[in-house]
């Protein structure tokens, strides 16, 4: 089975932890998005959304994270914790799932963009009044997880961690690429994330999240003229 994969992409990053974590075996395959590899033919022939994260099975292909991972899960038989057989728990993980796309997904990833990516790459200024806006609604994300996701459990559908938090964890974690840090003065969150990494084990955390970590160093070697084709569509996402 081949993942092809960016660890800069959130979804990237749950996929690899998943089958990391579950001893799933894989071939890395490394798609750098700043590059365009996404965009090249033999990227297209596996995936024609040409986005990341994309699955190959032989000659079965498979694109969304939230597919790939309730496809391994299921094929390779993983605890039932990931993704519960129990209909209440498991429309508890669907539910996370769901909304996630256009919240926390949404507002993490502006965040990383206007604060690094536009004013770093694209020399592009994000007024005040912008930059304002995004941060209010990552906040109102992530006070939803807290008092309706998390609430007074240890995860997010209770004692087990499940396909929820490690989709939660990667969106989370992107903003604190761009020099933001999200969890100061949240200390609910901040527990949550500890338990979410003592679960899944700091050294494989820590392998996911070093490439994004490291984002504000890795940008400065970036060829920006390889990028430049992606500007207009920057400016319409965030501007």
């Amino acid at each position: 089975m081949e993942l092809y994969l960016d660890l800069f992409s959130q979804p990237c990053r749950s996929v690899y932890m998943f089958a990391k974590k579950n001893n799933i075996p894989f071939e890395f395959k490394d798609i750098a998005l700043m590059n365009g590899d996404h965009h090249s033919e033999a990227f297209g022939r596996i995936n024609q959304l040409r986005k990341v994260p994309a699955l190959r099975d032989e000659d079965f292909c498979l694109a969304e994270s939230i597919a790939i991972m309730q496809y391994m899960a299921e094929k390779f038989k993983t605890p039932d914790f990931w993704y519960p057989a129990d209909l209440q728990q498991r429309a508890r993980v669907n539910e996370y799932l769901s909304w996630q796309h256009t919240a926390i997904r949404m507002n993490g990833s502006k965040i990383f963009w206007m604060r690094l990516m536009m004013p770093t790459v694209y020399e592009l200024e994000v007024p005040q009044e912008k930059m304002d806006g995004a941060i209010e609604d990552l906040n109102t994300s992530l006070t939803l997880i807290e008092e309706k996701f998390i609430q007074d459990k240890a995860f997010i559908i209770g004692d087990n961690i499940s396909l929820a938090d490690l989709v939660a964890i990667v969106e989370i974690m992107q903003p604190l690429g761009a020099g933001l840090d999200i969890f100061e003065g949240r200390p609910k969150l901040s527990a949550w994330r500890d338990r979410v990494v003592d679960a899944i084990g700091k050294d494989l955390f820590d392998d996911a999240h070093q490439k994004i970590l490291g984002a504000e160093e890795a940008i400065k070697h970036l060829d920006k003229s390889i990028v430049q084709i992606f500007k207009p569509k920057v400016i319409r996402l965030f501007l």
